[in-house]
């Protein structure tokens, strides 16, 4: 063989493998594995959830730690049921109700979930906004509600989708500022340890109002429509991903990119929710500091117990997570109604190709700014969108099971016989704790 013929051999050789290089797909990375899942869990735990937690750690120390184990399993189980319901038709949680239910059961969920997400938006704007003056307080809270709210809207008009889900990954690790927290507080953790792995019961009325309250908390309606939602928009947005009904061999890898997404993503929720109870519980409880209503109530309640840096701290994370569950929440509440009107949704849509979607989030947004300037008690908003909620979260369950379990729906991906028991164990346990909410809060009164 002559040199220039083994010379142009080699250089052949060379290119295929360049090439192959090229095009050989290459195994994602974590953080892009990382979506739908990771920024509900992060957004679960908004200015209201932040105010929840820290009440039960300030009225009740570490008791209530057990709640956020008992709830971990079961959030994975419907949010992951919600996801797959999402990946496997094409459709949001509002779609495949159209599309296999009574149009009035449709709409009345659409319609209280619309109303419960716009209380709970104007509640965190709120919270968002007292967090704000606490840092700078010359500048009056309706400025920073109207800002807030502006800018949650401009964020999902304005930016494409793949930068928009972007960003709000990046926020969800402001959630990080609540181990910083921790991290600078006297914790006793075999107590920590005790309230997680034992148990403990009371007969009072604010014990149970707050094991109820934790429960609507961590496992809220708009999540789920949430969630669902964002496997169908990656179903757009990313060319290689297709609907599991008409592309069943991607099942393998879907499915099992959305049970990691979503443990993960729920684990980082209900680890924050349990760093804000047990450093509230390590400092506001211990120095009998039981009054706290709103998140930044909580923080304010920190500083001359844990120092400045512990409120600072604790201050931009209700920031941080308040950006990102705003927009989930009006999110949630456009996908819903659009699918149920028929709209064009999507964020991977423009504007002008979804003027009513965009409306509606910013309606949504812009409702619950108008509401706080209106001088709607934010604690008020939030026992409403609770009650809401409550009513809203065991029907949508209910037919979330019975969607999964339906050949015609899923297919060949239909869930398993273990899932469908702990989604159900799910929803009596709701139901229950609806009921008792609801009793609970008549009597109040």
């Amino acid at each position: 063989m002559s040199l220039s013929k083994k010379a142009t051999e080699d250089s052949q050789s060379e290119a295929a493998r360049q090439t192959s290089a090229v095009i050989r797909p290459s195994k994602p990375r974590l953080w892009d594995t990382l979506g739908p899942g990771l920024i509900t869990g992060a957004s679960d735990d908004d200015p209201s959830g932040i105010a929840t937690y820290s009440q039960a750690g300030a009225q009740f120390g570490f008791r209530l730690g057990w709640t956020l184990l008992l709830t971990y399993p079961l959030m994975v189980v419907v949010q992951s049921i919600s996801a797959r319901i999402g990946r496997t038709t094409g459709r949001g949680i509002a779609g495949n109700l159209r599309a296999h239910y009574p149009n009035a059961l449709l709409q009345g969920i659409v319609l209280l979930l619309f109303m419960a997400n716009t209380l709970n938006i104007g509640a965190d704007l709120a919270a968002m906004g007292e967090a704000s003056r606490l840092v700078i307080p010359r500048i009056p809270v309706w400025v920073y509600i109207v800002f807030f709210g502006t800018a949650c809207t401009a964020g999902q008009i304005l930016l494409k989708h793949t930068g928009y889900v972007a960003v709000l990954k990046w926020l969800s690790l402001s959630l990080f500022s609540y181990f910083a927290v921790l991290c600078v507080v006297r914790v006793p953790w075999s107590e920590v340890l005790r309230g997680l792995a034992l148990p403990t019961f009371s007969t009072s009325h604010d014990f149970w109002m707050m094991v109820i309250a934790i429960l609507g908390t961590t496992i809220s309606p708009y999540l789920f429509f949430w969630q669902a939602s964002q496997e169908v928009e990656d179903t757009k947005a990313n060319p290689v991903r297709e609907p599991l009904q008409r592309h069943p061999e991607q099942g393998a890898t879907a499915l099992a990119r959305i049970r990691f997404d979503t443990l993960v993503g729920m684990g980082f929720s209900n680890l924050v929710a349990l760093a804000i109870l047990v450093t509230a519980g390590a400092t506001l409880h211990a120095k009998s500091s039981h009054a706290i209503q709103t998140a930044a109530q909580a923080a304010e309640a920190l500083r001359p117990i844990a120092g400045n840096f512990a409120f600072a701290l604790f201050a931009l994370g209700i920031l941080g997570t308040g950006l990102l569950s705003v927009p989930v929440l009006a999110g949630s509440a456009a996908y819903a109604l659009g699918e149920a009107r028929r709209w064009p949704v999507g964020l991977a849509r423009k504007p002008s190709e979804a003027k009513a979607f965009y409306g509606a989030i910013a309606a949504a947004t812009l409702l619950g700014a108008a509401a706080n300037i209106a001088s709607v008690n934010a604690v008020t908003a939030l026992v409403w969108a609770a009650i809401i909620n409550a009513m809203v979260a065991v029907p949508v369950m209910c037919v979330l099971m019975c969607l999964a379990a339906n050949p015609r729906v899923m297919g060949q991906f239909v869930v398993s016989r273990l899932w469908r028991t702990l989604g159900w164990i799910a929803t009596a346990l709701m139901a229950a704790a609806a009921v008792v909410f609801v009793a609970l809060t008549i009597l109040d009164r």
